[in-house]
């Protein structure tokens, strides 16, 4: 194998794996947007929660000795 053959089966090994590299980001760039999606979701559904847990005054009820 000449120089030339030697050069041009390294440069097709390189640019096939240039073309998974670049397969393999395109996906891991669309999972990075779906999950950045659904944490933008989470945050909206959590920032609505209450702060406590605890009942507020006026859905208490009132101590039995009242």
């Amino acid at each position: 194998m000449n120089d030339i053959e030697e050069l041009q089966m390294k440069l097709a090994y390189q640019e096939d794996t240039i073309e998974k590299l670049n397969a393999a980001l395109v996906k891991q760039q669309r999972q990075i947007q779906d999950l950045e999606f659904k944490l933008g979701h989470i945050m909206d559904k959590v920032k609505q929660m209450s702060v406590s847990n605890m009942a507020s005054e006026a859905e208490e009820t009132p101590p039995p000795h009242y």
